[in-house]
Protein backbone atom coordinates (compact mmCIF):
# COMPACT_ATOMS: atom_id res chain seq x y z
CA UNK A 1 0.00 0.00 0.00
CA UNK A 2 2.83 2.55 0.74
CA UNK A 3 4.89 1.98 -1.93
CA UNK A 4 1.70 2.42 -4.00
CA UNK A 5 1.43 5.90 -2.62
CA UNK A 6 4.38 6.98 -3.27
CA UNK A 7 4.48 5.75 -6.67
CA UNK A 8 1.57 8.05 -7.07
CA UNK A 9 3.42 11.07 -5.51
CA UNK A 10 6.29 10.65 -7.51
CA UNK A 11 4.29 10.57 -10.84
CA UNK A 12 2.20 13.22 -9.53
CA UNK A 13 5.56 15.45 -9.03
CA UNK A 14 7.42 14.51 -12.24
CA UNK A 15 3.99 15.67 -13.79
CA UNK A 16 3.98 18.64 -12.24
CA UNK A 17 7.48 19.22 -13.18
CA UNK A 18 6.85 18.29 -17.03
CA UNK A 19 3.86 20.45 -16.99
CA UNK A 20 5.95 23.17 -15.87
CA UNK A 21 8.66 23.21 -17.57
CA UNK A 22 6.13 22.62 -20.67
CA UNK A 23 4.16 26.43 -19.20
CA UNK A 24 8.00 27.65 -19.35
CA UNK A 25 8.91 26.99 -22.79
CA UNK A 26 5.23 28.39 -24.20
CA UNK A 27 5.38 31.80 -22.43
CA UNK A 28 9.24 32.61 -22.24
CA UNK A 29 10.34 35.36 -24.84
CA UNK A 30 13.13 33.49 -27.04
CA UNK A 31 16.97 35.45 -26.52
CA UNK A 32 16.66 36.76 -30.02
CA UNK A 33 19.77 38.98 -29.31
CA UNK A 34 22.46 37.64 -31.30
CA UNK A 35 25.04 40.39 -30.45
CA UNK A 36 27.60 38.10 -28.63
CA UNK A 37 30.45 39.09 -26.36
CA UNK A 38 34.39 38.53 -26.75
CA UNK A 39 37.11 39.02 -25.44
CA UNK A 40 38.16 40.96 -28.56
CA UNK A 41 35.53 43.76 -28.30
CA UNK A 42 37.08 47.03 -27.85
CA UNK A 43 40.42 45.40 -28.79
CA UNK A 44 42.71 45.96 -31.94
CA UNK A 45 41.67 43.11 -34.69
CA UNK A 46 44.13 40.14 -34.42
CA UNK A 47 46.55 40.50 -36.76
CA UNK A 48 45.96 38.31 -39.73
CA UNK A 49 47.23 38.07 -43.27
CA UNK A 50 46.19 35.10 -45.60
CA UNK A 51 45.25 34.92 -49.59
CA UNK A 52 42.34 35.10 -50.97
CA UNK A 53 40.64 32.10 -53.44
CA UNK A 54 41.86 34.36 -56.33
CA UNK A 55 45.29 34.07 -55.27
CA UNK A 56 45.99 37.87 -53.76
CA UNK A 57 47.39 38.96 -50.68
CA UNK A 58 44.93 39.85 -47.74
CA UNK A 59 46.53 41.65 -44.41
CA UNK A 60 44.12 42.73 -41.93
CA UNK A 61 46.36 45.98 -40.96
CA UNK A 62 46.29 46.93 -44.38
CA UNK A 63 42.53 47.71 -44.08
CA UNK A 64 42.71 50.44 -40.85
CA UNK A 65 41.04 53.61 -41.86
CA UNK A 66 38.08 51.57 -43.34
CA UNK A 67 35.26 49.81 -41.75
CA UNK A 68 35.52 46.28 -42.18
CA UNK A 69 32.84 43.21 -41.97
CA UNK A 70 34.77 39.87 -41.60
CA UNK A 71 32.13 37.06 -42.55
CA UNK A 72 33.10 33.40 -41.55
CA UNK A 73 31.34 31.06 -44.41
CA UNK A 74 31.14 27.58 -45.33
CA UNK A 75 29.20 26.98 -48.68
CA UNK A 76 27.17 23.72 -47.19
CA UNK A 77 26.48 25.80 -44.08
CA UNK A 78 22.49 26.49 -44.03
CA UNK A 79 22.37 29.51 -42.57
CA UNK A 80 25.79 31.08 -44.08
CA UNK A 81 23.32 30.14 -47.21
CA UNK A 82 20.26 31.69 -46.01
CA UNK A 83 22.09 34.87 -44.56
CA UNK A 84 23.85 35.14 -48.09
CA UNK A 85 20.97 37.51 -50.07
CA UNK A 86 21.28 39.81 -46.71
CA UNK A 87 25.13 40.12 -47.21
CA UNK A 88 24.94 40.65 -50.96
CA UNK A 89 22.11 42.85 -50.27
CA UNK A 90 24.71 44.96 -47.59
CA UNK A 91 27.39 45.19 -50.16
CA UNK A 92 25.17 46.52 -52.78
CA UNK A 93 24.06 49.07 -49.93
CA UNK A 94 27.62 49.63 -48.61
CA UNK A 95 28.90 50.22 -52.00
CA UNK A 96 27.27 53.66 -52.74
CA UNK A 97 28.27 54.83 -49.35
CA UNK A 98 31.01 57.22 -49.11
CA UNK A 99 32.14 55.53 -46.06
CA UNK A 100 31.44 52.07 -47.23
CA UNK A 101 32.42 49.05 -45.17
CA UNK A 102 34.31 46.51 -46.92
CA UNK A 103 33.23 43.28 -46.66
CA UNK A 104 35.22 40.01 -46.68
CA UNK A 105 34.06 36.26 -46.42
CA UNK A 106 36.39 34.16 -44.20
CA UNK A 107 36.71 30.58 -45.47
CA UNK A 108 37.34 27.09 -43.73
CA UNK A 109 36.93 23.78 -44.07
CA UNK A 110 35.84 23.98 -47.55
CA UNK A 111 37.22 23.94 -51.21
CA UNK A 112 37.66 27.18 -53.09
CA UNK A 113 36.23 25.84 -55.72
CA UNK A 114 32.93 25.33 -54.03
CA UNK A 115 33.07 28.46 -52.35
CA UNK A 116 33.65 30.40 -56.05
CA UNK A 117 30.78 28.17 -57.30
CA UNK A 118 28.43 29.42 -54.84
CA UNK A 119 29.41 33.19 -55.45
CA UNK A 120 29.09 32.74 -58.84
CA UNK A 121 25.41 31.60 -58.40
CA UNK A 122 24.45 33.60 -55.73
CA UNK A 123 26.04 36.56 -56.02
CA UNK A 124 28.65 38.36 -53.73
CA UNK A 125 31.51 40.03 -55.74
CA UNK A 126 33.97 40.67 -52.52
CA UNK A 127 36.86 39.21 -51.36
CA UNK A 128 36.96 35.57 -50.20
CA UNK A 129 39.78 34.74 -47.68
CA UNK A 130 41.57 31.28 -47.29
CA UNK A 131 41.29 30.37 -43.74
CA UNK A 132 42.96 26.73 -44.60
CA UNK A 133 44.67 25.83 -41.39
CA UNK A 134 41.83 27.42 -39.26
CA UNK A 135 44.27 30.52 -37.61
CA UNK A 136 41.69 33.16 -38.13
CA UNK A 137 38.52 31.17 -37.03
CA UNK A 138 40.67 30.91 -33.84
CA UNK A 139 42.37 34.24 -33.90
CA UNK A 140 38.76 35.36 -33.71
CA UNK A 141 37.46 32.76 -31.53
CA UNK A 142 34.51 31.83 -33.58
CA UNK A 143 32.61 29.03 -32.49
CA UNK A 144 30.85 28.13 -35.28
CA UNK A 145 29.72 29.45 -38.89
CA UNK A 146 28.52 31.94 -40.01
CA UNK A 147 29.55 34.26 -37.12
CA UNK A 148 29.99 38.79 -38.43
CA UNK A 149 32.73 40.62 -36.75
CA UNK A 150 32.81 44.33 -37.22
CA UNK A 151 35.90 46.61 -37.36
CA UNK A 152 36.46 50.46 -36.80
CA UNK A 153 38.42 52.46 -38.93
CA UNK A 154 41.43 52.43 -36.33
CA UNK A 155 41.16 48.79 -36.26
CA UNK A 156 39.58 47.95 -32.87
CA UNK A 157 36.75 44.95 -32.70
CA UNK A 158 33.71 46.60 -32.53
CA UNK A 159 30.87 43.90 -32.92
CA UNK A 160 30.50 40.22 -33.27
CA UNK A 161 27.16 38.89 -34.19
CA UNK A 162 26.37 34.77 -34.07
CA UNK A 163 24.57 32.87 -36.41
CA UNK A 164 22.16 33.98 -39.15
CA UNK A 165 21.73 37.51 -39.76
CA UNK A 166 18.46 38.82 -39.74
CA UNK A 167 17.20 41.57 -42.12
CA UNK A 168 18.52 44.66 -41.65
CA UNK A 169 20.73 43.77 -39.02
CA UNK A 170 24.00 44.30 -40.13
CA UNK A 171 22.72 47.49 -41.91
CA UNK A 172 21.57 48.87 -38.66
CA UNK A 173 24.74 47.97 -36.48
CA UNK A 174 27.54 49.24 -38.62
CA UNK A 175 25.64 52.92 -38.99
CA UNK A 176 24.72 52.90 -34.93
CA UNK A 177 28.58 52.37 -34.78
CA UNK A 178 29.82 54.87 -37.75
CA UNK A 179 27.40 57.45 -35.67
CA UNK A 180 29.13 56.73 -32.57
CA UNK A 181 32.49 56.58 -34.00
CA UNK A 182 31.62 60.12 -35.34
CA UNK A 183 30.26 61.79 -32.63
Amino acid sequence: MRSQNLVKIVSSVVGIVVAMFFVVLVVSDPDQDIVAKSPLLGQPAPAIASETIDGNQFALERRKGSWVVLNFFNSTCVPCINEHDLLVEFADTEAMNPNAAEIYTVINDDSSDAVRDFFDKNGGDWPKIRDDNGAIAVAFGVARVPETWIIDPNGLVRLRITGELSPNLLSEQVNKLRDEFTS
